[in-house]
Order: C-alpha cells, then sequence, then structure tokens
C-alpha cells in the first residue's frame, strides 16, 4: 500500500518498516555497547513511542527497567508550543543511568520540557535516543546520543506516530502529500 487516507489526509510511504526495524537495530547495538556494565532505565514517551520502544527493548541485551511517561504538545498537525506532562514519574532516578526513548524530536520543546522535569530527581546521566529528528526544526540545542533516522520537516504518520489519534497501528511511516 503506497498512499492510505487517514482521516481527511493522503499519505505516501516514506520509510518502509524494514527500513525502520534496520535503523531500531543500530540504535540497540550502539546503547548495548555505550551502556555495558550499566544498568539503564528507560523512560518510553507515550504515546509515540510505543512502537519504537517495544522493537528497541526486544533487541537490549543489557539489564535494564522501563517506564512510561507522558507528555504533549501536539493537537491535529501542529504542535501548540505548549508542552504539557499528563503522566509523571513513580521511582527514584537519583544516580541512574537514564535513556529517554522518543518517537520524533522536531522542535525539542517537549524533550527540552522533560530533561527539566528529570534534573531535580538527580540522574547520573540522561540520555535520548529517538527513532526520528527533524534537525531543521529544532528550536532549543539538545544533546541526542541516538538518532536512528533524520527525516525533513514534513507531517508524518505510522508506527506509533499519528495523525488526530488515527495511524498510530501502521508498520510503515506514511509522508503526508500535500
Amino acid at each position: 500500500m503506497n498512499t492510505i487516507t487517514v482521516k481527511d489526509k493522503r499519505f505516501r510511504v516514506s520509510l518502509p518498516e524494514a527500513e525502520i526495524l534496520e535503523a531500531v537495530q543500530r540504535v540497540a547495538d550502539r546503547i548495548n555497547h555505550d551502556m555495558e556494565g550499566k544498568d539503564p532505565l528507560f523512560l518510553s514517551v507515550l504515546n509515540g513511542a510505543f512502537m519504537f520502544t517495544a522493537d528497541l527493548m526486544k533487541r537490549i541485551t543489557l539489564p535494564s527497567e522501563i517506564q512510561f511517561v507522558k507528555l504533549a504538545s501536539y493537537q491535529g498537525m501542529a504542535s501548540t508550543g505548549e508542552v504539557k506532562q499528563l503522566v509523571g514519574l513513580n521511582q527514584s532516578l537519583e544516580g541512574r543511568t537514564v535513556v529517554i526513548v522518543e518517537d520524533i524530536v522536531d522542535t525539542g520543546l517537549s524533550m527540552k520540557r522533560l530533561l527539566e522535569t528529570l534534573a531535580p530527581l538527580h540522574p547520573a546521566e540522561v540520555h535520548i535516543a529517538t527513532l526520528l529528528l527533524k534537525p531543521e526544526k529544532l528550536k532549543v540545542p539538545l544533546d541526542i546520543a541516538y538518532a536512528a533516522l533524520e527525516i525533513p520537516n514534513d507531517f508524518i504518520v505510522g508506527y506509533g506516530l499519528d495523525y488526530d489519534g488515527y495511524g498510530r497501528n501502521l508498520k510503515d511511516i506514511y509522508t503526508v502529500v500535500e
């Protein structure tokens, strides 16, 4: 299926599942190497990162834990510019190595907010792993250690990413057709 319709928009395949999974494997290999001897806590950012997190964690060979957090700044196809923390953490991060698992970093505002939320909890170190990075859209400087794929500033759907709640279940990633 090369093009699909989600709600009122047409989308075309831009990243097939096989390419996504190859990129996930590359990130897992790097994390497994870099975090050897550590006991990382993976923080998966819901809702969008659930597929990336599941596929990534299947490939992580380290002793590790996972927890889920939820931030929101999107409404429809555009960022509202206002980041809201919806679900908090429920365990101590003090002295822990934390790996934030995110579906996409575009403006970086949500990630900046999450990093600010984590800082007073005194983790030993915090790393960012994102499936997708839109470097030309970043508004804040971020140290992203593990970016699986860089993409242009297009609106996308699939593999956990949605358009008004729809399309998260798609195995490929699709780009909106103007």
